[in-house]
């Protein structure tokens, strides 16, 4: 049976915190200029739970999963709250108007702004995995859905799969196919263009430091490796799949891959403490002078803000990137 927004009421633990907010949730619904219009029936969708019963083109959405903020913020869909630390500057439509709640970051929640908006709907998931039972047990009259990349599964078909739910949940499956047939199509296009032959290697900066981002499985990279039949300059299993491997330059060095592709973690985020870009950290280095992809300036540069969306859009515009720079 399919879980639904009629959910029991929520459990003890939570009844004083939600009255004790009672007062900020008017005061939200007043500033908020959403109209709470009802939903155009309901769909059923399957998350990273289960069946679940969703409202069609609900009003009062909260968003939390990075993957999606773009393809909501393409259609249009206003958000009631969202977790603000983390969307960089990439959506002003949500980080910059008042009215949109902060759900904080999935390091420090503010699971309250969440009660406070009032939602229909929940997007939960990805870096707000850990809170999805306090968000469930917190907003009884609000489905809460995860429909985040799963770990395990091929990431192209989840993207695929997840910007599939949101078209059904917002009316807009044919938006969402296009997206599909654009991405699917950057694929091949990028294999077409990749001489199947040259060595790539992946590589992660943050903090001053490089780290290998492993064929397949190396955090968001990796899945490259596969969708475009690059050939490993560095084969080495993932130790880290979240934030890469200590590497030093001297083993990219030793590889001497044809191609490096590099994702600035810091990059799209206000540049903390010590920063430094990844085209300083690898042109920079003495050690990379004579490495092929640095000698012969192919090193593809991912778009900084990469880091904070992985969605469908940004492999889409990634994939784009790689048969421009392998068919050049």
């Amino acid at each position: 049976m399919p879980r639904s927004r009629t959910r029991l009421v929520a459990a003890g633990a939570f009844a004083a915190l939600t009255l004790a907010l009672a007062g900020c949730a008017g005061a939200a619904s007043e500033a908020d200029p959403i109209e709470d219009t009802p939903a155009a029936g309901t769909v059923t969708i399957e998350d990273n739970h289960g069946e679940v019963e969703v409202p069609i083109d609900p009003a009062r959405v909260v968003a939390l999963d990075n993957h999606v903020f773009e393809t909501l913020a393409a259609w249009d869909i206003p958000l009631v709250a969202a977790p603000k630390p983390i969307m960089g500057s990439t959506w002003p439509q949500y980080t910059d108007d008042e009215t949109v709640l902060d759900a904080g970051s999935h390091f420090e929640p503010q699971l309250e702004s969440i009660i406070a908006a009032q939602p229909d709907l929940i997007i939960g998931g990805y870096r707000f995995a850990e809170s999805y039972d306090a968000i469930v047990e917190q907003n009884p009259d609000a489905v809460v859905i995860e429909i985040a990349p799963r770990e395990g599964e091929d990431q192209s078909a989840e993207l695929i799969r997840q910007v599939e739910i949101l078209g059904q949940i917002f009316d807009r499956e044919a938006e969402a196919a296009e997206l599909v047939a654009d991405f699917e199509g950057a694929i091949a296009d990028a294999a077409d263009a990749y001489d199947g032959e040259s060595s790539v290697t992946t590589l992660l900066t943050s903090g001053g430091e490089i780290s290998y981002l492993a064929p397949v499985t190396g955090r968001s990279l990796g899945v490259l490796y596969p969708n475009v039949g690059l050939v490993p300059g560095i084969d080495q299993a993932a130790d880290d799949t979240s934030h890469g491997d200590d590497i030093s330059v001297e083993a990219i060095a030793a590889a001497n891959p044809d191609w490096l592709i590099v994702m600035d973690r810091d990059g799209a985020l206000a540049a903390p403490e010590g920063y430094v870009a990844a085209a300083e950290l690898i042109e920079g280095s003495a050690a990379l002078a004579n490495v092929t992809a640095v000698a012969e300036g192919q090193v593809v540069y991912v778009d900084p803000n990469f880091y904070l969306t992985e969605d469908i859009q940004s492999y889409t515009a990634l994939y784009e990137q790689l048969a421009e720079a392998f068919g050049a």
